[in-house]
């Protein structure tokens, strides 16, 4: 009920009680020196490189002074904007802070409450528990004895003898315990990890707690003293250590990394992890990130001062810049993409670190480059400026060709818009100089000038298309030594004209009682080059087009400026496909193609026939979507004469849900004019719950008990009978923990690999990976369709623990 207003002061008003089953009053407060609230930080997003929804709304500071105070009880007593006695069921609520008790008193003047018996404080989701509280309401300070709290973000909670607030978000919590597991009934319950100090420091503002003097369990073992460490009280990003890696290794025996995390600034971040091998030492690896509105990039490198194995310094270092600036003479950009290493031997070594180390996502990767390029765009013009350096990292047992540098490339591109008379035409020019280690190679360097003009009408009409197109190619070579003809020059100019065309029909169709679009879609494309002699041009950046359902239509059967095929050919070629009536999603795909060659292809690479055959081979596709679980794409490339497929892709996939996942591919590859060396490969990888085989299906339930996973990726070379690369873990999901297990085997080369098994435990709520870790790395590069477990949790709103 209302209170009147305060009799003056030199009149005090009497004290009265309320005799009410439940009784209400409403209370003002004036802000005073020492009551008034301290600025209360505003909940931004989380400060990461990539965004972070708000998680919570603080109320302004300068709005809390003047949020009313509302009691309740079973009888109230005292004088009105004074003081008042609540006695039963009381209950205090200002703005987003809500006290109950058996018993409390508050004085409106001080805007302090002091309650005991079954003491009861949400703030803003957060909860504590206790027995005695002497708190300044609006300041939030004071002190809480015998509590326990609960944390909205991260589900923490724990136990303290006292907790004294400093103000709105600092708080301290003395001789306390802290945890992120599902608390349950039970008598006998006791958490899988616990973290027990003398002190914790809590800084809600920054969302980041601090730990003195205590002990880190699990399972009731003690694993990790803990004189300081600091822990996250939200996802936000923060300062501090992620879950060390234990691994095992074939190449470097025991290994572990302990990672720190360094949030620098909200669009800067560096992560920084010593590395100890028992059988070559020590290491340092680091990674370091920036996001500007203009431009991002990272840098990432690793330092080993001594290797006990190989006996010397081993080193890697990373670096990617892409930018992009607006200025009064057009768009300019800058992109750099560095990698390099020590040594040929450190590919083999530290093949796992490579990725981690930003050097690509190739395991065994042993062609690195160093590219920077600067382009320059306005309207129809652009100009890019590269240079491109190699590290080729060769093995004596299977040396490889390096590739040329080219120090440097000059192109420009011109490409008008909206011409007149529907015609779209571009202009490409360019120079490179081309330079390579010539022991290898055995050819000359060179610098190679050449131009590319096309003109093309499109006729485009919803039942189908026609584009005639005329090309015209002119190139120059300069060469740094004689070629075998005594010649340090060459040039060759090459006119093409191709007409592409097709057709489209629909009809609605109905099988296995659904409704479809079904499309017929005929096409034909005629490409035409005349024959010139280009056996003496040595060959630097080209290599033959692969044969797919994009190449087989289009004019030059080589990628790259080296090689222009004389073409006298036409390829025909049909697809239907089923799309969904609702949606117009792809259900299903079905396709082949072929070749018709007029004359001889007399241009090929070097050391390869002519092609003779009238008929290519026939290509064959089909992709089905029935539904959204199943998936299957194939592609055959089949050869009349000896009535064999020559490759073969066959891919499946089964995904019915989160977490559940299996992909399988078989890849059959025969020797022909451009491919030397056969193979037939295996590939299946999965992610799966052990649970299901059981029955314990679906996705973990609050208070349920843990999730085993199996994870991993098997290839296999029925070629030579054994296992390339293999991957195989296990997941376990607790409420408040998730464990790994992976074991990793890499083939380095045909002889030799490298085996490693990898351990983790990653404590939710309490130390979050931010960036991953090896096995995660590994399973994330590895496992198709893999997903982190947890990835997808949101934090919850405020109100799932209102009162």
């Amino acid at each position: 009920m209302p209170v009147p207003a305060p009799a003056p002061a030199s009149t005090p008003a009497p004290s009265r009680a309320v005799p009410a089953s439940t009784a209400q009053t409403t209370l003002t407060t004036q802000p005073t020196e020492e009551s008034d609230p301290l600025p209360v930080t505003s909940g931004l997003p989380a400060p990461t490189l990539r965004a972070s929804p708000m998680l919570q709304e603080d109320i302004p500071t300068a709005v809390r002074p003047q949020l009313p105070v509302f009691v309740t009880g079973d009888q109230v007593t005292g004088q009105p904007d004074i003081k008042a006695v609540i006695d039963g069921h009381a209950e205090l609520r200002r703005g987003d802070t809500v006290i109950r008790a058996d018993r409390m008193e508050y004085d409106v003047p001080e805007d302090r409450a002091m309650a005991e018996g079954n003491v009861h404080i949400n703030r803003a989701g957060n909860i504590y528990q206790g027995t005695m509280l002497d708190l300044k309401v609006d300041a939030f300070s004071g002190f809480f004895s015998d509590a326990r709290y609960r944390f909205l973000e991260t589900g923490g909670h724990g136990e303290a003898s006292r907790v004294d607030f400093i103000d709105n978000d600092n708080s301290i919590v003395h001789n306390s315990t802290y945890t992120t597991c599902e608390r349950t009934n039970e008598a006998s319950w006791r958490p899988d990890w616990i973290l027990r100090a003398r002190k914790i420091t809590l800084d809600r503002g920054e969302d980041v707690g601090v730990a003195e003097d205590g002990v880190l369990e699990f399972k009731g073992i003690p694993i990790l003293p803990v004189p300081r460490l600091s822990f996250p009280l939200s996802d936000k990003r923060k300062s501090g250590f992620l879950p060390p890696t234990i691994g095992l290794s074939s190449n470097s025996g025991v290994e572990y990394e302990q990672p720190y995390y360094w949030n620098i600034a909200p669009n800067r971040d560096a992560t920084i992890t010593p590395i100890l091998m028992s059988r070559r030492g020590a290491a340092l690896a680091g990674d370091f990130r920036y996001l500007e509105p203009t431009y991002r990039g990272e840098a990432s490198g690793m330092y080993m001062p001594r290797d006990q194995l190989r006996d010397r310094d081993r080193w890697s270092y990373g670096l990617k810049h892409n930018g992009l600036l607006d200025s009064p003479i057009g768009g300019l950009g800058l992109n750099i993409d560095v990698k390099r290493v020590s040594d040929d031997d450190y590919w083999r070594d530290f093949s796992q670190r490579t990725s981690a180390a930003g050097l690509g996502t190739q395991l065994t990767q042993r062609l690195l480059a160093a590219d920077a390029s600067l382009g320059w765009t306005r309207a129809d013009h652009s100009v890019s400026l590269r240079a491109l350096k190699w590290q080729t990292l060769q093995d004596v047992s299977a040396p490889i060709m390096p590739p040329y540098d080219r120090l440097p490339q000059l192109h420009y591109r011109y490409s008008p818009q909206d011409l007149a008379g529907g015609f779209d035409f571009s202009v490409d020019a360019d120079y490179t100089k081309f330079r390579a280690d010539r022991n290898f190679t055995r050819q000359p360097n060179a610098e190679r000038s050449f131009a590319m003009a096309q003109l093309s009408r499109p006729f485009l009409a919803p039942a189908g298309f026609v584009i005639p197109k005329v090309m015209l190619n002119t190139t120059n070579y300069q060469f740094d030594s004689q070629l075998v003809n005594g010649s340090t020059s060459m040039s060759r100019t090459l006119p093409t004209f191709s007409l592409d065309s097709g057709l489209v029909f629909e009809r609605d169709a109905n099988f296995f009682g659904r409704s479809f679009l079904q499309t017929l879609e005929p096409r034909a494309f005629y490409t035409y080059t005349p024959y010139r002699d280009q056996s003496m041009l040595p060959i630097y950046d080209t290599a033959p087009s692969d044969f797919n359902f994009a190449s087989i239509y289009t004019e030059n059967a080589f990628g790259g400026n080296d090689r222009i095929a004389d073409n006298n050919l036409l390829t025909l070629g049909v697809t239907t496909r089923l799309l969904d009536a609702d949606t117009g999603a792809e259900a299903a795909r079905f396709g082949v193609a072929q070749r018709i060659r007029f004359s001889d292809q007399d241009v090929t690479m070097p050391g390869v026939n002519p092609v003779r055959d009238r008929l290519s081979d026939v290509l064959l596709g089909a992709g089905i979507n029935w539904t959204p679980q199943w998936s299957l794409d194939t592609t055959v490339q089949y050869n009349p004469k000896t009535s064999r497929s020559t490759r073969s892709t066959i891919g499946a996939r089964y995904s019915p849900s989160k977490y559940h996942t299996v992909s399988a591919a078989y890849r059959l590859q025969k020797i022909t004019d451009s491919i030397t060396e056969p193979s037939e490969q295996f590939d299946i990888g999965w992610q799966w719950p052990l649970n299901d085989l059981w029955g314990d299906k679906g996705e973990r339930v609050p208070g349920g008990p843990g999730r085993w996973y199996s994870v991993g990726r098997l290839n296999y070379s029925m070629k030579d009978s054994k296992f390339v690369d293999t991957i195989v873990g296990f997941e376990y999901e607790s409420c408040c923990w998730i464990g790994r297990v992976v074991l990793e085997r890499l083939q380095n080369s045909i002889r030799s690999s490298n085996t490693r098994l990898m351990f983790q435990v990653e404590f939710l709520g309490f130390s979050r990976l931010s960036l991953g870790s090896n096995p995660l790395q590994s399973l994330q590069r590895n496992v198709p369709r893999y997903q982190m477990l947890r990835q997808d949790s949101v934090s919850p709103s405020r109100f799932s623990q209102y009162d």
